[in-house]
């Protein structure tokens, strides 16, 4: 599922070589952190959410339980 996320990150934002990815468990199940670039944080997140939040689905629908993802 990390590798899925990473992928995700790398394929939207200019630097590439600067995502990464950490799996932390809480309660509700894991999520992923992923840390981008500061010039390239808009861009992950995207106009309203949009762009992150399609990524939040995409992982959802792969994982099948409840899985979040963060921007940092």
């Amino acid at each position: 599922m990390r590798d899925l996320v990473e992928y995700l990150a790398k394929s939207v934002v200019d630097q590439p070589e600067r995502v990464r990815v950490q799996e932390r468990r809480t309660r509700e199940g894991p999520l992923y952190v992923v840390e981008v670039a500061p010039e390239d944080k808009g861009r992950l997140i995207g106009k309203q959410g949009r762009v992150i939040e399609s990524i939040r689905t995409l992982v959802r629908a792969y994982a099948k339980r409840k899985v979040g993802v963060e921007v940092r």
